[in-house]
Order: structure tokens, then sequence, then C-alpha cells
């Protein structure tokens, strides 16, 4: 069973497919955007080990001749450096604008792979093939795609819609219990900012969705696609609704620069304990129940996620040097930050003026419970 949530931006309009089976069937659903029966994939090594022949496999039973560049795997891919080698591999296999590049993988190459297309030729077509239950639900939707920099994370990049998106729900039977946790941390975002009916649905068959049920995984990917479709249709480019996407980054964004980006603390992982602490600081504030962030943790900890800056290993700087880098956040306005919080368990909205002084203690009282 394949469910089709469409993405409605005019002439843009794009269908995300969500079902097993879907890699295999890769070539039959990417001819009909070809002009010439060859495409450019980007992917990294656990990718390809587990699945690129698969992909060889399901094109070729279209007729599709398929060449690809394997990256290395994590956040550190999405630099300068690998940008640079994609465009020029991309430019070597004398990919045209009427092709189509494939970013086959997580997070990291949709991001890095559709801002290799956005930018090659001044804009070549890209079909996202999401590997992961983070990028099933979150960054293969949308149309954000860049890298990271000294400063920061994502703060270059392009909107750079895709032409459709392949989220084969099966591959994820295949990650790890940790990456599959990090994904489900968009997940639950998406209850948070805007459906306390689907909050209710995850705490109550989160436990059976992490334990493989694939009915249940459906569901869950379709409801994140389906809201974040809506989002992205009222609000493409992020002047308004499409913010709220953003619960928990702000502090998830310093925390992945304080962790250099590294597997101490993966995306999805920061954007967990990023939610404890934006629906914490809306408490604090008066604008929630006090007993929302008792509420939000008690379900990430019984999905065994973490919910705490104590469940990051090593080092971190203090609540000043936190936001310091929270400071070159790319959501500052106006030398203000945007912080997203919550008035409910799915009632977000956007705030420019949370005072820093809460904030700061806010992270301090996090630190001081490592």
């Amino acid at each position: 069973m394949t469910d089709t949530v469409t993405v409605e931006l005019g002439e843009r309009a794009y269908d995300v497919r969500i079902g097993e089976g879907l890699i295999a069937g890769a070539g039959a659903a990417i001819r009909p955007l070809l002009t010439r029966p060859r495409v450019a994939v980007l992917t990294e090594e656990r990718v390809a080990d587990a699945h690129l022949d698969a992909l060889r496999d399901g094109l070729a039973a279209a007729g599709i001749e398929m060449s690809a560049l394997v990256l290395r795997p994590g956040e550190a891919t999405k630099s300068w450096a690998d940008l640079t080698r994609s465009v020029e591999w991309l430019l070597d296999r004398r990919v045209e604008r009427r092709d189509i590049v494939i970013a086959f993988g997580g997070g990291v190459i949709g991001d890095l792979g559709g801002f290799a297309a956005a930018i090659l030729r001044r804009g070549v077509r890209f079909v996202q093939i999401p590997t992961t239950l983070l990028a099933q639900v979150d960054s293969s939707v949308g149309g954000k795609t860049g890298i990271n920099t000294r400063h920061g994370k994502n703060l270059v990049g392009a909107f750079h819609q895709p032409s459709l998106v392949l989220a084969d729900t099966g591959v994820l039977e295949t990650l790890s219990d940790r990456d599959f946790l990090a994904g489900y941390g968009e997940v639950v975002k998406y209850g948070l900012i805007g459906d306390a009916g689907f909050f209710a649905w995850l705490e109550a068959n989160g436990p059976a969705l992490r334990a493989g049920d694939r009915t249940l995984r459906r569901h869950a990917v379709r409801r994140s696609v389906e809201m974040k479709a809506e989002i992205v249709a009222r609000d493409e480019t992020e002047q308004g609704d499409r913010a709220l996407l953003n619960l928990g980054h702000t502090f998830c964004h310093a925390l992945e620069a304080a962790t250099g980006y590294s597997d101490r603390l993966l995306h999805g992982e920061g954007v967990a304990i990023g939610c404890t602490l934006a629906v914490e600081t809306s408490a604090r504030l008066g604008l929630c129940a006090q007993e929302e962030p008792s509420r939000v943790r008690a379900h990430l900890r019984a999905m065994g996620m973490k919910t705490d800056l104590s469940d990051i290993p090593g080092d971190l700087p203090d609540a000043e040097g936190l936001l310091s880098l929270m400071a070159q956040d790319k959501k500052v306005v106006d030398g203000r930050l945007r912080f997203i919080l919550v008035k409910a368990i799915g009632e977000a909205f956007v705030a420019d003026d949370v005072p820093p002084a809460v904030v700061r203690d806010v992270v301090a009282d996090a630190l001081r419970a490592r």
C-alpha cells in the first residue's frame, strides 16, 4: 500500500509517496520525469552498502542508467569541500538542466544533494529518496537545502523543491535503534506544534511503532508529511507559519555546534532535547501549564530517548557560551532570536520577545543538572 501526499505549490507541486517497496519501483516512478534514461545519484557509504544495489536494479528495470558518487557519512559531509566535490562530479558526468539528480540517503545527503542541484547550471531537478525516519518526515519535504559552515548549521543554502519524494518505509527496518529514535524526535515535534491528538496517538502507540509495527510507522510518516506539506504550501520560504517547524531547533543547532557536529549528538536527538527546553521555557514564561514539560519528557523517556543536557556525553559550554552559539542561528532577525514556544501541546507560536535572561536561566539549570 502506498500513500501519496501532494505538496501544493502550483506549477511546482510534487508528490511525496509513502510505503514499502518504493526503491524497487523507483525506475517506474522516475521514468516519466526524464528526457533521457540516465540519472546521477549522490549517496553516502552506509546507504550505498545497504541499498545502492537495490536502487540500481529498480532503475534498471525501467531502462534507466545510474552513476553514483558515494560520500562519507555524517553531519561533517554538509561542507564546502563535499559540496564542491559533488558539483564537480555532476559536471564531469555532464548532468544537464533537464536531467535528474537523486539524493539517496538521510538528511545530510538530502540537504547537500539538493543544494548541489540548486546551484548546478543555476538549477537542476532532483528527486529525494530518503532512507532515515528523520529525512522521510522532515528534511526531504519542503525544499530546504544547504550546508554548514564554521559559523553554524545550515547558514548557506537555497530553497529548491524536489520533483518527487519516494519515502520507502521498508528501509526503516534497517536503521539502528538510535537512528530511528533520532528521527522520532522530529515526529514528536509535529504533535507539539499543531496536533495534540497526534501527540496523544504517539503516547499510546510510540512503543509499538519503535518495535517495528509497519502500519503504525506508515501512519506516523504520513501524518508528519501531511502537516509539513500544509505548512510549506502556506509559507514556502519561511516568512511566517513555516518557522513553527523549527520548534526546538534553536537550542538544537547550538548543541550541535557545541558538540562539533559529531556522533555525540545526532540532529534528531538535539531536536528532542531542544523541544523539552522550548516547552520548559514556555512554562517558565507562564505561557503553558507547568505540567506540559513533564509530559513531554515522560513520553520521550518512555521511548528511551535523550531528553536533557545530561544525556549528552562530554563537556558542553556554559550558559553564556550556548547563548552565543544561538546568536548565530539563521532565525535571528534584527539581532533578536526568534523562539518557537507553546501555549499548550499542539499549539505553538513564534516569539521574538523572549527575555534572554529566561533562556539563560533555563539553560543554566539544565547544565547544573548534568
